[in-house]
């Protein structure tokens, strides 16, 4: 899941499909290490079985967690599995002590930032900065 994460956001970013070794590269340049227990979590979405998305949740501050890494393959799109994913993500959270949940993301990402936006997230000024963030989202959790 996460090489059909990196396949799909660097080729949009790139505008051209990305090679084996790009991907290889990138996710040896973004680790997923904070996303393990104690402080973080990542799950795998499934549809008949198949897993089809999969997201990241880590702690930032002891009330603050940030989702990363959310992707559903464009087969999964429009089923709801995109809500259903945010809701086990943010649950994550609550179990992790978060109260509220924030995110970046990019303006080509336009499936991503309406997902977010259904889903109560609202937009918020900058909270991190990176080359790939440019719009911000929160939302609490309790």
């Amino acid at each position: 899941m996460r090489r059909a994460y990196y396949a799909e956001v660097a080729g949009r970013y790139w505008r051209r499909s990305v090679t084996e070794a790009e991907i290889d590269q990138g996710l040896l340049d973004f680790p997923d290490d904070e996303l393990t227990a104690p402080t973080g979590r990542f799950v795998v979405g499934r549809l008949d079985g198949r897993p089809l998305a999969c997201g990241g949740i880590r702690l930032l501050d002891p009330v603050t967690a940030e989702l990363t890494r959310v992707y559903v393959d464009p087969r999964a799109r429009g089923t709801g599995g995109g809500a259903a994913l945010l809701r086990v993500l943010e649950d994550a959270g609550r179990a992790l002590g978060a109260e509220r949940v924030r995110l970046d993301t990019r303006s080509d990402l336009v499936e991503a930032r309406a997902l977010y936006a259904r889903q109560g997230y609202a937009e918020i000024p900058a909270y991190s900065s990176g080359p790939y963030a440019e719009h911000w989202f929160e939302k609490r959790l309790v």
